[in-house]
């Protein structure tokens, strides 16, 4: 049979996936990817892609396989960066043939290479410790070559920028220095060894490494040249997830059996390769500080690289659980051992749109894995808790509740969403019934509109009358305190008692003061400097600011509080926001009435000798302490944090 035939056979017979939506649901609840489609969208409609292509896979079974704008699942996109993965994995093919070593170094295959970059090894090539300069200098030849034999001959001449080993510095051009030792091992050129080892194996027919400058030029770029399509990189990516074997399994229909193909359970990669390429291979080097893991998950640990991908996280036992390959552009593949999936955003950047705004695809598409993670914590959640969208009028309210008896409503703060309320949620659900939801703007519910106006308190009004509440114990922390304390000013009478954590008066104009011309040019300038800057830098900044006092625990709260802030739409921040709670109007409304409500300012007790004027403006107010907590007291300390209200409730409650 002619080779070209073999090879097309081998293609018809790859996993068929089709764009368009499929579930599966581990219970009787189906999946929800709405937050995921509303968050693409938006950055489509904001013209910062054309369309992009989003497949997730649990357990090997597609779970969500849609585009999005222009995109079809068979477009081929240049996908930057997330080709490191591709390349490192077609290495280790040449390695597990016992053609290559990893420990290899430079100068064994490539002689030429006489100062110290020549001691660098495969290993340090692949994950950026080799020392080699990270990109190519400005002022050297462009490196638009026709081949890696031509690239290397450029790249002997540069000066390292480090000894091998002692300095992770993320880049590209070590890796072309790479891909000719496993030419000169194989005698085969980049390309034929990308598509033996790793492309015709998993059905990848339309995936190359392909000169990215029309013309001429970066044929191949192991660092940044790889084109592919949405189902191709997913193959790959099942392969790399069933540690090396291609399982070659999709059914659109649950009814029917999975297909079995003749290579399904083929062993693509050795169990060790993939190890390899997984294990901490930065070591001793040195990580420099805001490198890409820890912007994205928040955490500082110096074990972020393998080969070709990032560790963005690690077990207790130093192991990866969540490992990725970014691009620069937007593709993002990556595997959340956590909740076996795996699932691959391809998508390039309008980089002209998205610089003017001060969007950054590089640090954005990483948002991915949390969010898959809540939509499977919401689908496991047990048959006792009961999950909703309101109409309330121009917008939608999401809302979980559980639990029997008087109701309780948790109010989450800003940049937050309901979500910040799971350590109290099913503690209260034993007593009472209990509610928490996202507000206007915040997690699942409708974003708000720039000139329209509407109060925060009115909208939990509205949500009471809705779920049938004529009053309820409200407990709110920080912004959510600000509603509580604008329920007590204008709905009193649906309160039974009141807990404002972290609350005060919001020391900003209230609604009755509207904006002016000048005050919306200001707020304008000031967005306007925000995206100038980066509008990620927004969300550092606010972690930043949360992160700076608090009590013992505080930095056991950091990723918690960082998955909020990272899948918070930002809408508040860049736009003129309408006045959305009382600010200082409050003062005059709760003094110039006597509120009989139970009322509890509850503060970190790093935050107590703060002035409170919501005690000044509610004398029968009581002020008590969280120990050993700052601004969010409820997720530094919890148990402290539940009991004190319990106890204010129960205690009212029996008054």
């Amino acid at each position: 049979m002619k080779p070209l035939l073999v090879l097309l056979l081998i293609a018809l017979a790859v996993v068929n996936f089709s764009c368009s939506r499929n579930t599966r649901q581990p219970s009787a609840k189906n999946y929800d990817f709405s937050p995921i489609d509303r968050k693409i969208q938006a950055w489509i409609d904001s013209g910062y892609y054309h369309g992009a292509g989003l497949i997730i896979a649990k357990d090997n079974q597609v779970i969500l396989d849609t585009c999005y704008g222009s995109y079809t699942p068979d477009k081929m996109v240049y996908i930057a960066s997330a080709g490191k993965w591709l390349a490192a994995a077609t290495i280790a093919a040449v390695v597990d043939e016992g053609k290559l070593s990893w420990n290899d170094p430079v100068n064994k295959w490539l002689p030429e290479f006489t100062d110290i970059k020549g001691t660098a090894t495969l290993l340090q090539l692949l994950s950026h410790t080799s020392g080699f300069p990270d990109y190519q200098p400005q002022d050297a030849q462009r490196d638009d070559y026709q081949s890696l034999k031509e690239s290397v001959e450029n790249i002997v001449k540069l000066l390292a920028d480090t000894v091998p080993g002692t300095k992770f510095h993320y880049g590209g051009l070590a890796m072309q220095v790479a891909g000719r030792m496993a030419e000169l091992a194989t005698g085969k050129d980049w390309e034929t060894l990308f598509q033996e080892k790793i492309a015709q194996p998993l059905g990848m027919k339309n995936t190359h490494f392909t000169p990215v400058h029309l013309g001429g030029g970066h044929s191949p770029m192991l660092g940044g040249g790889a084109r592919t399509t949405l189902h191709d990189y997913a193959n790959f990516l099942n392969m790399i997830f069933n540690n090396g074997k291609f399982s070659g399994k999709y059914s659109s229909d649950d009814s029917k059996s999975s297909d079995e193909y003749s290579h399904n359970g083929k062993r693509v990669l050795s169990e060790a390769a993939i190890r390899e390429m997984q294990a901490d291979q930065v070591g001793e080097a040195k990580v420099a500080g805001h490198e890409f893991v820890e912007r994205v998950r928040a955490e500082l640990h110096t074990g972020i690289y393998g080969l070709g991908e990032w560790r963005e996280e690690l077990d207790s036992a130093g192991n990866a659980v969540l490992i990725s390959s970014p691009g620069w552009a937007g593709a993002y593949p990556w595997i959340d051992k956590t909740t076996n999936t795996y699932g691959f955003f391809i998508t390039h950047v309008n980089v002209e749109k998205a610089n003017h705004d001060g969007f950054s695809s590089f640090f954005n598409s990483p948002v991915f894995p949390i969010m898959v993670r809540d939509v499977y914590k919401q689908a496991t959640l047990p048959d006792s808790v009961k999950t909703g969208m309101v109409n309330i009028g121009g917008a939608q309210l999401y809302y979980q509740e559980a639990g029997h008896g008087e109701p309780v409503i948790l109010i989450h703060g800003h940049s937050f969403d309901h979500s910040e309320w799971d350590p109290q949620f099913q503690e209260f659900a034993k007593n009472f019934r209990t509610i928490t939801y996202d507000c206007r703007g915040y997690g699942r519910s409708s974003m708000p509109v720039e000139g329209h106006e509407f109060l925060h308190a009115e909208d939990l009004l509205n949500l009471m009358d809705i779920l049938d509440i004529e009053k309820a114990h409200l407990v709110g922390l920080s912004m959510g305190g600000f509603i509580v304390t604008d329920m007590l000013a204008l709905h009193s009478d649906r309160i039974l008692t009141a807990t404002a954590a972290s609350g005060d008066v919001f020391p900003v104009p209230g609604p009755d003061q509207p904006w002016t011309e000048d005050g919306i040019a200001i707020r304008k300038a000031e967005i306007a400097a925000m995206k100038a800057r980066g509008t990620m830098n927004q969300k550092w900044d606010w972690l930043a600011g949360l992160m700076s006092k608090g009590g013992s625990r505080l930095q056991q709260i950091r990723r918690p509080v960082w998955d909020m802030i990272y899948k918070w739409d930002q809408w508040q921040p860049l736009h003129v926001e309408p006045r959305l709670v009382l600010g200082n109007s409050v003062i005059e409304k709760l003094k110039n009435q006597e509120i009989t409500v139970p009322v509890m300012v509850l503060t970190g007790e790093e935050d107590k000798d703060r002035p409170n004027k919501l005690l000044e403006c509610v004398p029968t107010a009581k002020q008590v302490i969280v120990p050993d907590a700052g601004h969010v007291s409820n997720l530094e300390n919890p148990k402290a944090f539940t009991n004190l209200v319990m106890q204010f409730i129960d205690r009212k409650s029996t008054n």
